[in-house]
Formats: structure tokens, sequence, C-alpha cells
């Protein structure tokens, strides 16, 4: 069996076919979409049969479904990728331990990557995929030709994955199974460090100790780092910036809605700071260094999380030289992430919206954002826990901000790669709720709860299957 180390030495150039164990997951497929368009010959398994993996075939993929199939795996393979989220006893993943065939998680393959290019990696608990869509956008616009992994299908490329000429790769970068510690970024990005995967990590305080702390030491050296304000506390040896709301060295003020827009001012430090002017700043000193603001900007995406997203990516991207002509344009003509406050169906009377957020901060944001665009209205939700674990873990905090609905709709979990806990089900959350109007749903009868309702601002909201609800959701708003 081949050694990590003789692994490690691979040079991918040289690779002419590759088996992708969970072709079909967001990440995996913004993989094996890089290696096609360098001419790789991309066979793979998944699961199910999914819209996304339809694309895959259409591409030129060669994928199979269902139960694992040893006899569909083909001759000549040089790598195989992947994901976590196949089970460690999945036959054809145990078949691959066992061969000598190079096999490597989808997260070392993207390290090898991120190494031989100029890598900028958007870590953190929520906001990644947006921000590092955002970031793309506005090096593109602005005439960076940047390649792109994204961790959701971005609505101005209508993909995961776009490749580019120039030396410069965005890549998100995921904490889950610590991917990220993988990834050596020029330009690293922090938004969030919230506790979430403690089946991975243990313990909330692990989460930022051995991993998003870990995740910023892998810049290279004379990288930037950028990190939420907030977190600044949590990083007082290393030479980093701040962005955020009304604080940190780059940052979004007089944030505010006209006209369905989110607008505001994006205030920069003129030129490179010393590392004491930065401490000056830090010790509630002052700021030691000229400003500059660019008034007014517009912003589609609504919420005052995703004007944090942006304030970071016109940070990077002013590394880059994006102008302030290109940067207001790409932010006036940026159409948001499917299924990140995506607008699926709008009347005069309804309002429909899909939203991927699994974790009470998610939630908590995509409800106010709601809040701020539709001011008075009645706000319905319908929820579908992600993670038996999650669920467990988290079962206050999505009862708090669940409670903030108007009205909620709460289905049955979605397991994804888990086995159930005992006594663990969506009742633990909708006992601990204290909002009246709650109804508990299963996924077979959600749509006989929907269309027994009339809904002013209704939100799907989750990370599984629920998505499978809103095309039926859809056609039946468009027929009342």
């Amino acid at each position: 069996m081949i050694s990590d180390f003789e692994k490690q030495k691979m040079n991918l150039s040289e690779i002419k076919k590759i088996y992708f164990l969970g072709i079909g997951g967001i990440g995996m497929s913004a993989l094996a979409r890089y290696f096609l368009m360098k001419g790789v010959e991309i066979h793979g398994y998944d699961k199910t049969e999914t819209a996304l993996a339809k694309k895959l075939v259409k591409e030129g993929m060669k994928i199979h479904y269902g139960a694992a199939d040893l006899k569909k795996i083909p001759a000549g393979l040089d790598l195989v990728v992947w994901t976590p989220a196949i089970p460690r006893d999945f036959e054809e993943l145990v078949f691959f331990q066992n061969s000598d065939i190079p096999l490597k998680k989808r997260a070392e393959v993207l390290g090898i990557i991120s190494r031989s290019q100029r890598t900028i990696a958007v870590a953190g608990t929520h906001g990644k995929t947006t921000t590092s869509s955002l970031v793309t956008h506005l090096l593109r616009t602005g005439g960076v030709d940047c390649t792109a992994f994204l961790g959701g299908i971005a609505q101005n490329l209508r993909s995961n994955y776009v490749g580019g000429d120039s030396d410069w790769v965005v890549a998100e970068a995921d904490e889950y199974d610590r991917s990220f510690l993988h990834l050596s970024p020029e330009i690293a990005v922090l938004l969030s460090m919230d506790p979430d995967h403690l089946d991975i990590y243990g313990e909330a305080s692990a989460v930022a100790e051995t991993g998003f702390k870990e995740f910023i030491k892998k810049t290279k050296p004379n990288g930037k780092v950028f990190i939420q304000y907030s977190l600044a506390q949590y990083f007082d040896n290393q030479l980093f910036e701040t962005f955020g709301v009304n604080d940190g060295m780059y940052r979004a003020e007089n944030v505010r809605v006209v006209d369905g827009w989110f607008v505001f001012d994006f205030v920069a430090p003129v030129s490179n700071r010393s590392w004491e002017a930065f401490r000056h700043e830090r010790d509630g000193r002052g700021r030691s260094y000229e400003e500059m603001r660019w008034k007014d900007i517009r912003f589609a995406m609504p919420g005052r999380h995703n004007v944090e997203n942006a304030t970071a990516a016109i940070a990077v991207a002013l590394q880059l030289g994006v102008t302030e002509k290109a940067t207001r344009k790409a932010l006036a003509t940026f159409k948001g992430i499917k299924r990140r406050f995506e607008f699926i169906y709008r009347d005069e009377k309804t309002v429909f919206i899909d939203d991927y957020a699994h974790h009470p901060t998610e939630i908590r944001s995509a409800v106010q954002a709601a809040r701020e665009l539709f001011p008075g209205r009645k706000l319905t939700g319908i929820f579908q826990p992600h993670l038996y674990s999650r669920t467990r873990d988290f079962v206050d905090g999505f009862a708090e901000e669940l409670d903030k609905l108007d009205e909620i709709i709460l289905m049955d979990i979605y397991p994804a790669r888990e086995k159930p806990i005992p006594g663990v089900t969506s009742e633990i959350i909708f006992d601990k709720m204290k909002n009246p109007n709650k109804v508990l749903v299963t996924k077979a009868n959600v749509m006989d709860e929907v269309k027994n309702r009339q809904f002013d601002v209704v939100m799907t909201i989750g990370a599984g299957d629920i998505d499978t609800v809103v095309e039926p959701m859809k056609r039946w708003l468009k027929g009342r």
C-alpha cells in the first residue's frame, strides 16, 4: 500500500484519471470540475442522483449511484478523492484503502493546489460561501482572472467553480474535519468563530484553539490576514488587520436600507500601516493613520451580516488593486448564492425565500435580514434541523432563534452522515420553544401543512433536503 509520504509528493499535473467518492457534494464537485477543465477523465460515485450530479454528467463525467459497486470502478486510476461524508465502512472506500491507488481527502488535494498557487482562503463558521463568492466576483469584475472553489452555486457564475488564467485562487476554507489546515493561503480571512461541529472538536473552546487559530498560522510568510473585529482579542500575538460594521480598520458605516438596497459607506486605511500604528488602535488609543471613504455603496444582498461579508471582500480586493469603480459595479451586480437568502417567489401578497441556515447564529441573521427588508409583515419559517449532533448541541439556541419568527413549521431532523442519537428529535427543540404559533411536521406531510396556510413572508430554512420542498411550494404559490 502506498505510503502517505509518497502520496504527498504526487504531481497533480501528471494525473489522467480520477475517481471521486461522494462526487455530488458541493466541494467535491468543484474539485472535479477543476480537473475536468484540465483534461482529466473523471469518474465517481454518489448516493443519489441530484440536479448537480446530472449537470456533472452533462459536462462529461461518469457517475454511478446507490449501493457500492466495485464492478463500476474503472481501471487505470491515478488518484481517488473522497469526502468524510462517506461512511468509513463503505465498501468502495475500504477497497481503495487496501489498494495501491493513491487515496486522498478532498481537503488534501485542495491543499496541494493552494501550495502551488497564490491562494485567498475564506474561513468562518458562517459566511464563507457568500464572502468567497463576493471576493471572486470583485476580483473578476476588477480584472483579476482568478480561479475559485466555492461552497455553493454562485448565481453570477451559475457554478461552484470557475477557472482563471491568473496565479490567484479563491478557496472556501472548511472547518469541518479540520479540512482547512491543509491550506496554505497568501491571504486569509476569518469571518466568525462560533462553536460548531462538536462531533469533531469535542468542546466549544477547541473550535478556536485547534481549529481557527491553527488555520491562521497556515498563512504564508509575509501574507495578509483579515479578522472580524470582535475576534481580534483571540489573536494577540499575530499580525493581522480587522474588518467589521462600524468597527475595524476596514469597516462599513452608515448602513441603511434604501429602495430595497442595503447602502453603506466603506472606510479603509489609505496606505499600509506599521505594526505600532495598528497596536495603537487595538489598545484603544485611537487610529493613527489616514483613512479613505467611499460613500453610498449599493449592495444587492440583504442583511447587515452580508454587509460585513462585503467589507471583508473589499479589503481583500484592495490588496489586488481592484478600483472603487469596479467595486461599486461588482457589489451592485452581485446576484448572491443559491439557497443563501434566495428569493424564490414574490407577488403583491406573498414573498418566499429559501435559506441554507443550519446553525442558530445563521438563523438569527436570516430572520434579522427578513425583518429589515419587510418590516411589519408576518414572518413564517419552515425549518429542518441538520444533524442529530448539532440539534443536541444547540437545542437552546435553535429554540431561542426560532421563537423570533411569527410562526414556525418545524420538520424532522435530516441525518446526513449520522446515525440517530437516542432522545434527539425535533421535539426537543419544539418543547423548548415559547412561541405558541408552532407545529411539528414530517417531510412527508409538510406540503399538506403549507397548503392549509396563508403566507405573508415565508422562509424555508435548513441545510438538509428541505430544498426538495422549494419547487412544490413555488408551484403551489403560483397556482393559488
